[in-house]
Order: structure tokens, then C-alpha cells, then sequence
């Protein structure tokens, strides 16, 4: 079965309507989150709520509209429509009054059962109707109309599991309890599968108070907006079939939003923003572009993809971290610095990857990776671990230190780069900074944007001091041409003898002698992890 609390599916096969019915039937208290478009109804999916409350105040409010049928029911019906297709939840729209009477209703039911949303909620107010939270003493429907619009709504559902919620307004109306009774009564006699009762105190008392007079007759929701407070096990202790947390994904939004225009308008800049907000990797992997990935691949003529290779050989010296395993198998709020940086890697795109291992090696075990060893590790430089690599060395190809975290667009910068060879080069001269990763390009990083005059790399080395234009990330980038100049490189090495003991950055300046190799300047957003200290900001990084 399908269950709204957990938001466990069954593999049984189930429509969304009889989840919807079984979670609101049964005796556990089931929840249902607001969402009010596509995005919002996949982050509640992953959250792991089972259900969703398509809520008209949060889809009216997404619209730039006003929560007074100032949206048309079929301008929300479009919407329900991207919900539907983004998500697998059973949806329990918010259906204001049905927009009209009972003639409405039941083309907006029969429209929900053409968009496989499993349940609907009307309340018992006069078309166009009010928010419940403003001003007092609204005017509701006459009782009897109201159970032909809930009669016409049965009638006209497709799937005998739809769920239709009478919404009564009698309390938030300053009506007495009495007629909170009677309305839903008569509301479940007209065929309503549970009844929400409304209120906007700031305690529960009479939500509890109609509970016990309501006996159970049918499943109560209720929306605590108001007195959320109240412990929610006294919820259960009422009998409540269901709570909707009803509009808290919009305001949440709202506020993030608010803070990061607010800080772009004042500087003007994006610099302070980046670090803080969601990815656009993220976006995508939300948007199920993995899925298009593999339809390409099914349907689309093969290209070649960047592959990428990670130098994880030495063990590090971080104490007991370090005592039986690499450095690059240290955990970082519960990953990996491997698993993060193949994640990153596979966020752009990048997932052929070879990781070069060599101290502690059985320790290196990732799904989704290939390895290589370079046991000769203790008496070796990274070259010499890069050629243990050479089956991989053709194509496009990033290159990258395996004690390293970097955020997914200094990766894709890189990625997107023209060059043949380029290096991603922290201009921020940081007092820290490993001495032979240290880079002499033939200009520095000016930071105006329209100084886009690419760099060229003359040479790296840990002799320049103050001369240095900045530090290598260790992350770089080849192009098939660029992997070809690489190849050529480490094979001139050999020759001379020099393989075993060379590092990267002398590598790197022998081919920025013979070709140009282009330096992309960076402001942070990345960290090397060297210390005890380095494996603490770490996690704050992540």
C-alpha cells in the first residue's frame, strides 16, 4: 500500500487514487505536503512524503494571482498537469468552491480523472471565493446546494477510488460547533469521503472538540496552519485521518528568494550568491535529465563523452584517518572525498572513471569507478601513477587530484573551454598554498569581467613566490588533441628518466613549453584537504 507518512510505495500496482483513499481510510495519521508546481512536487517525492496537497493559495501566489479564483480552473488544471507527470504521489487538489456549481464541479472532476489526480477538496463558500484567513464571517453556501455540487462530483469521477474532501467552513465563518456538525453530516450523507474541518484559532481546542462530537463518522483532515503548535501526537490521539501542511514550500520559497535578490541588487554581483544556492546540476538532476542521457544513448548516435582520471596513490598523513586507508577514502559528512569528487564528475557529464590507487588499494572501492595500481607509490611521483593510467589516456580527458573538492562550475568551465589543455588556477594567493602548485602565467587575474584576454600558462613551480599569478586547483582538463600532447609528454619522460620521480606541475610546464596551455582563474570555492584542520572545513564546504 501505498503510505502517506513514509512515503513508501508498494511494488504492487496501485492507482494514486486508492493510495489517496487508503491512506486517508486508514486508522494511522497520513500527512500531505503543498506543492504547487512540477519542481515542487519532485522535492516532495524526494522529501518522502507519499502524497501532495496541490494548494490553490500556493498555485495562485506562483501565478502572480490573488487566492480568489483570480486563476481559471483551467489555468490551475494546467498546472495539476506538470504536478501529475513530475511526480508518482497521489495528488489531493485544493478546489476552492469547484469553481461555480454543481455543473462546474462535475467537469472539473471528470477533467482531475483525465490528469490522474487522485482526489479533490471543495469547501462550502460562494464562487468567487475568499481566502479563509481574511477578514470574518464569510458567507457559505446553502447547505443543500452545496451537497448537489459534492452528489454531482461523485457522480461524475472516473475511478471509484477518487476522493472527494468537504471542506466546512463553519468555524473559520464564526459559526457555532452545532452547525460545524450539521454541514458535515448532511456533506457526508451527499456521498463526501471525509470531511476537512477549517480552522484559524491559534490552539486546536475545537478542531478537538469537533473531533469528539464527530465520532469518526467519517476521516477528518485538517490543515494546522494556524495552531501548529499543537503536538502532533495529539492529532492522533483525536482520531485525525490527515494533516496537510499546506502552503510551506511557497513561503519557504519566498523568503529564499527575497534573500538572494536582495543580496544580487546590492552587489551587483554574483560572487557571494553561487556558494549558496542549489547547483544548476541540481536542477537538472531534479528535472530527470539522467533519464534523457539514457534516451540519448538508446536513440541518439554515440559521441564520445570526457572520461576522467584521479590521483588517489599516496596514503596522506592524517593520523588514525589515514592509518588503514587513503586519504581520498576519508569521510566528509558521511561520503567519500572520492565519492564526492565522482559525483561531481557525474553531475557534468564525466562518468567514465579511472582512479589511480596505490597505498592501502583494497581501501578504494567505489561502484561506478575502474581502477589501476601504482604499487610502487611510496618511491613515486603522480606522472609516474598518471602513465599506470595509459589505457584510459585518449579523448577528452579531466585530470584531477584526488584530495581535492571543488564546486560543479569551476568542472564545467573547464569543460566548456575551448583549449586544448587548461588548468583551473586560484587566483586569491592564499597563504597556504602548496608551494609547487604554484603558477606563473604570462598575465594575471585582473578581476574585471571584460578582461577575458585568455591566460597562458609559462610555467609551475614552487620557486616563485611572490611572482606566482596563483595556485593550481588540481583539476585539469584535456582536450583529444590536448590528451595527445600528454601522452607525448609523459612518454618524453620515460626516455629521459625522469617518469618515476616527476610530479604534475613539472609535466605540465613541459608541455606549456611546446603547447599553449590555459589558465582559468577561480576566487575559491574549492579546497585541498592536507590537515586535520583542512578534514573540519571540509565539512563545512560540503
Amino acid at each position: 500500500m501505498n503510505d502517506l507518512s513514509s512515503g513508501l510505495i508498494s511494488p504492487a500496482p496501485q492507482s494514486r487514487a486508492s493510495a489517496l483513499r487508503h491512506a486517508i481510510e486508514r486508522p494511522e495519521l497520513s500527512f500531505l505536503m503543498e506543492a504547487h508546481s512540477g519542481l515542487s512536487a519532485k522535492i516532495v517525492e524526494e522529501a518522502g512524503f507519499g502524497g501532495i496537497w496541490a494548494s490553490g493559495l500556493s498555485i495562485s501566489a506562483s501565478l502572480g494571482l490573488r487566492d480568489s479564483n483570480e486563476a481559471s480552473w483551467t489555468q490551475v488544471l494546467d498546472v495539476l498537469e506538470y504536478m501529475a507527470d513530475a511526480t508518482t504521489l497521489p495528488i489531493l487538489v485544493d478546489g476552492d468552491t469547484g469553481y461555480g456549481n454543481f455543473n462546474n464541479v462535475r467537469r472539473l472532476v471528470r477533467k482531475l480523472g483525465e490528469r490522474n489526480i487522485a482526489g479533490v477538496c471543495i469547501e462550502d463558500k460562494l464562487f468567487p471565493k475568499t481566502n479563509s484567513f481574511i477578514g470574518e464571517e464569510q458567507p457559505l453556501a446553502e447547505i443543500n446546494e452545496f451537497c448537489g455540487r459534492i452528489a454531482a462530483g461523485k457522480d461524475s469521477q472516473t475511478s471509484d477510488d477518487f476522493i472527494l474532501v468537504a471542506r466546512v467552513e463553519a468555524l473559520i465563518s464564526s459559526r457555532p460547533m452545532e452547525e460545524a456538525l450539521r454541514r458535515a453530516e448532511a456533506y457526508h450523507a451527499a456521498g463526501a469521503d471525509a470531511i476537512l474541518i477549517h480552522s484559524k484559532k491559534t490552539d486546536a481546542k475545537e478542531i478537538f472538540e469537533f473531533c469528539r462530537r464527530w465520532g469518526n463518522r467519517a476521516p477528518v483532515v485538517i490543515v494546522p496552519t494556524t495552531y501548529y503548535p499543537t503536538p502532533t501526537d495529539l492529532f492522533r490521539e483525536a482520531g485525525i485521518s490527515t494533516v496537510i501542511w499546506a502552503n510551506h514550500l511557497m513561503r519557504a520559497s519566498i523568503a529564499a528568494m527575497r534573500e538572494t535578490a536582495r543580496m544580487i541588487h546590492d552587489e551587483q554581483s554574483l560572487v557571494n550568491v553561487e556558494g549558496r544556492v542549489t547547483p544548476v546540476k541540481e536542477v537538472f538532476r531534479l528535472m530527470g535529465n539522467a533519464e534523457l542521457e539514457e534516451a540519448e544513448r538508446r536513440y541518439l548516435p554515440e559521441t564520445p563523452r570526457p572520461r576522467a582520471v584521479v590521483l588517489a596513490a599516496s596514503g596522506g598523513d592524517l593520523g588514525e584517518l589515514t592509518r588503514d586507508r587513503p586519504k581520498c577514502m576519508i569521510d566528509v559528512r558521511g561520503q567519500s572525498l572520492l565519492a564526492r569528487a565522482v559525483a561531481t564528475f557525474a553531475d557534468s557529464g564525466v562518468r567514465d572513471v579511472t582512479v589511480v590507487r596505490g597505498f592501502a588499494k583494497e581501501a578504494v572501492a567505489l561502484k561506478g569507478i575502474r581502477t589501476v595500481d601504482n604499487d610502487r607509490f611510496a618511491d613515486t611521483g603522480e606522472a609516474y601513477s598518471l602513465a599506470q593510467a595509459d589505457a584510459v589516456l585518449s579523448g577528452e580527458l579531466v585530470v584531477s587530484y584526488g584530495d581535492v573538492l571543488f564546486r560543479n562550475y569551476i568542472l564545467e568551465s573547464l569543460l566548456s573551454s575551448a583549449a586544448d589543455v587548461v588548468l583551473a588556477v586560484d587566483a586569491s594567493k592564499r597563504s597556504d598554498a602548496r608551494e609547487r602548485d604554484l603558477v606563473l602565467a604570462d598575465h594575471g587575474f585582473s578581476g574585471n569581467y571584460l578582461d577575458d584576454a585568455p591566460a597562458q600558462l609559462l610555467r609551475m613551480g614552487s620557486d616563485l613566490g611572490a611572482e606566482a599569478s596563483g595556485e593550481w586547483v588540481g583539476l585539469a582538463r584535456f582536450s583529444a588533441t590536448g590528451t595527445a600532447w600528454l601522452r607525448e609528454e609523459i612518454a618524453a619522460l620515460e626516455a629521459e628518466g625522469l617518469l618515476e620521480t616527476a610530479d604534475l606541475p613539472l609535466l605540465l610546464s613541459r608541455i606549456a613549453a611546446k603547447h599553449p596551455v590555459r589558465v582559468k582563474y577561480f576566487v575559491g570555492h574549492w579546497m585541498d584537504v592536507n590537515t586535520l584542520a583542512d578534514v573540519a572545513d571540509a565539512r563545512n564546504f560540503t
